[in-house]
């Protein structure tokens, strides 16, 4: 598929796959307990950080593969498959050191771990095989067997419970997934028996690209996530379960940001007037999506207290309290998202030393705010780490744009 339809296909497919975030940690708080819920957005957390590890290595060096993407995918596919049962084991013996109810949630993504890493793998394979509504039938199942195997999970259900029902409802999509990949795989296969093809040693090698795209995301998401993870073990996982169940309302603008940085470049390249018209397009991108932002916080904000527990059930509350904090971090990461967008396309070189310093910025105020005020500090904390970033970033635009 390409052209339009393959944009759209594309488009739909990050829209069902960010919904289906969205919606696990919406469904798990409506049926949770808030101590429960805490349990679950730690090990969901866990999980969020082990996909991004394993799609920075493996996916993203994969969808930049030019020949022979047929045979790519096999050890691909295969190195997830051999990496998350290592993974998986390590969950388990932690699950089992940890006890408790949050060491049987761990020792349950032990268990599904393989199913939902495969299951993500095959999305980067229906990317590199220009094949989006393939990778849109497979995310849209799951995002249909998700829902309805949470949906239906009882008041109270613990934290295990849970984390194998999502791992579950992924098993549809990842055999609907197996068989749209059965023939290329196939056909890659008894071409390697013919001519070697590329092996499991890529994956292992110094020089394999994966390992530079492991490094931005643990300084970028990883480093945020990890912080907000460690909160949990050295504070309350309370907190945790507020921080999480708060960003999941403000998931639809996660969805925006990604499709701004996926699809922004190639767009804002084609662009005449040079660098000036890059930033004036990016200065009102960040504008509208700072807009976007504030007003899907003020929605939340004027939300009645029934109807937000119909929402997020007993987690309501702690998640209200953080509501205005989290509501300025995403206006705030609507100008950073923007001007980090711009350096990409201006000067791709500037955007990584920005990252670095102010996550681990946003990693200090978070855990500064935490120790002041709590998980309100926490997220206040983030925003301002936000807000640093987005100022610093701009900043860099214009010594770019006066060095050009």
């Amino acid at each position: 598929m390409r052209g339009p339809a393959a944009v759209v296909a594309s488009i739909l497919d990050q829209a069902a796959s960010g919904l289906t975030n969205i919606l696990v940690l919406i469904l798990a708080a409506r049926v949770s307990t808030a101590a429960g819920f805490a349990e679950f957005s730690m090990v969901y957390l866990v999980f969020t950080v082990a996909l991004g590890l394993f799609m920075s290595y493996v996916g993203q060096a994969l969808v930049l593969v030019r020949e022979g993407r047929e045979a790519a995918c096999r050890p691909a596919l295969a190195f997830t498959t051999l990496a998350s049962l290592v993974c998986a084991a390590l969950l388990a013996a932690t699950g089992w050191a940890v006890g408790g109810g949050t060491g049987r949630a761990l020792a349950a993504l032990g268990a599904v771990l393989p199913v939902v890493l495969l299951q993500d793998g095959a999305r980067y394979c229906f990317s590199l095989l220009q094949r989006p509504h393939h990778a849109l039938a497979s995310d849209g199942l799951r995002l249909l067997a998700t829902v309805g195997l949470l949906a239906v999970q009882p008041d109270g259900a613990g934290s295990a419970r849970l984390v194998l029902a999502w791992g579950c409802a992924a098993l549809p999509s990842l055999a609907v997934a197996g068989a749209l990949l059965a023939r290329p795989l196939r056909a890659a296969a008894e071409a390697a028996a013919g001519a070697g093809g590329p092996g499991l040693g890529a994956y292992l090698r110094r020089g394999h690209l994966g390992r530079r795209f492991v490094v931005e995301y643990a300084v970028g998401n990883g480093s945020s996530q990890l912080a907000v993870l460690a909160l949990g073990v050295v504070g309350t996982p309370l907190a945790v379960g507020a921080l999480r169940g708060a960003s999941a309302l403000f998931g639809p603008l996660n969805v925006f940001f990604g499709a701004a940085n996926a699809f922004g470049p190639p767009l804002l390249a084609r662009l005449g007037g040079g660098g000036r018209a890059v930033a004036r397009a990016t200065l009102l991108l960040g504008v509208a999506l700072a807009a976007t932002g504030g007003t899907w916080a003020g929605l939340w904000l004027l939300l009645p207290a029934d109807w937000g527990r119909q929402v997020l059930g007993a987690t309501w509350p702690a998640v209200a309290a953080l509501l205005p904090a989290t509501g300025t971090q995403y206006l705030l990461m609507g100008f950073g998202v923007s001007a980090l967008l711009t350096l990409r396309v201006l000067s791709p070189r500037e955007t990584l030393p920005v990252q670095v310093v102010f996550s681990l910025l946003s990693v200090a105020l978070l855990f500064t705010g935490f120790a002041l005020a709590g998980a309100a500090g926490a997220a206040w904390g983030l925003a301002a780490g936000s807000a640093l970033k987005a100022a610093a970033s701009w900043l860099r635009v214009v010594r770019v744009r006066r060095a050009a």
